[in-house]
């Protein structure tokens, strides 16, 4: 039996930041493991839509970082919103500040997604995918479509015909299609080209629809694309345990405050961060392919982003017990008031 693990620093390729007060309290979480993250763009009040938003946002989150108390090695790769208004001009000078990646959000699919993309199939938008190919910068989409008379569970699979066309008319860019959440997802990606991947969440590995509305409302369980079923699960945590490269980390951890969650229209978003490496080895384990952890989580992303892999630092989980504060600081953590069975040392 395992009592140690040693990994190569994280590159968690998802990951919301926020801004201001919540940047500074959630930031040492991601910080403490891995050595680069993908910042989201689509904070408030300021999205991160052109290259001065770039700097701005940079310099936030190195702040954030210079005042910790714990000097980490941490990296954040910086991404710009993709909408309809955003123009090959604007993908250029994003890429000169230093954006490796635009990232989509239909319209109104989830949290900060009410100015997303209304049309993938206008010409003017394929100008845009086309100047993120040319540049060498990556598409990386939120696979769901609002649709009229589609349920919330049906949202990504909708989405996938979409997906297809795009990794089509554009084999030279590469495309992340974000926290897969069905079997269906899992397929689409592992037929497509090697220009297609995907990133998978911890939480989607954990959870079904029973955990967040079977037992009673759990709203910090409530995040989109929603958990699926037992066997869309069982899909995702085969193709995160299969070595196939296509499949990698991007936790998509989305800090919410306690209030935000806990009310009659509450946010989208789980709060990962605090426990991200405990619970992946937890999966793994539990599958007996622990030996495949660090491929996941810290090779097969850096490899599809054209990154070096980090070198030098590493993190160790050891076998021991403990219990997921109820809270940590403002925010309701995943797996809040249970045991995990390894700890980051």
């Amino acid at each position: 039996m395992n009592e140690k693990i040693i990994l190569r620093r994280l590159d968690d390729m998802h990951c919301h930041f926020r801004t201001d007060l919540l940047l500074k309290e959630v930031l040492p979480f991601t910080a403490q493991y891995a050595g680069r993250g993908i910042a989201m763009p689509n904070t408030r009040p300021r999205a991160i839509l052109t290259g001065d938003d770039v700097v701005w946002y940079r310099g936030e989150i190195k702040r954030a970082l210079d005042e910790m108390p714990d000097r980490y090695s941490f990296e954040p790769l910086m991404t710009v919103e993709i909408r309809d208004n955003t123009t090959p001009q604007m993908i250029a000078k994003a890429h000169h500040a230093g954006a490796v990646a635009g990232k989509v959000y239909p319209l109104g699919v989830t949290t900060n997604s009410d100015e997303g993309l209304r049309d993938f199939d206008n010409e003017r938008i394929s100008e845009t995918f086309r100047a993120m190919q040319d540049a060498g910068m990556l598409l990386l989409i939120h696979g769901e479509l609002d649709r009229e008379r589609t349920l919330v569970m049906k949202r990504e699979e909708i989405f996938l015909p979409t997906l297809l066309a795009l990794a089509d008319k554009f084999p030279n860019l590469k495309i992340v299609l974000e926290h897969v959440s069905t079997r269906a997802a899992v397929e689409s990606v592992r037929q497509l080209g090697n220009n297609v991947a995907a990133t998978i969440t911890a939480h989607h590995l954990c959870l079904t629809l029973n955990d967040v509305v079977g037992y009673g409302i759990q709203p910090h369980h409530g995040c989109m694309p929603m958990p699926k079923d037992f066997d869309d699960r069982d899909a995702l945590i085969a193709a995160a345990t299969s070595e196939n490269p296509k499949f990698f980390l991007g936790s998509d951890t989305a800090p919410h405050p306690r209030e935000k969650k806990e009310c009659a229209k509450g946010a989208c978003g789980v709060y990962t961060a605090p426990v991200l490496p405990q619970v992946l080895a937890e999966v793994f384990e539990s599958v007996k392919r622990l030996n495949r952890l660090e491929n996941f989580t810290s090779r097969f992303g850096a490899e599809f982003y054209g990154l070096p892999l980090n070198e030098g630092a590493i993190i160790t989980l050891v076998k021991t017990e403990w219990v997921v504060p109820e809270q940590i600081g403002s925010v309701v953590p995943f797996r809040a008031g249970t045991k995990l069975q390894w700890q980051l040392s």
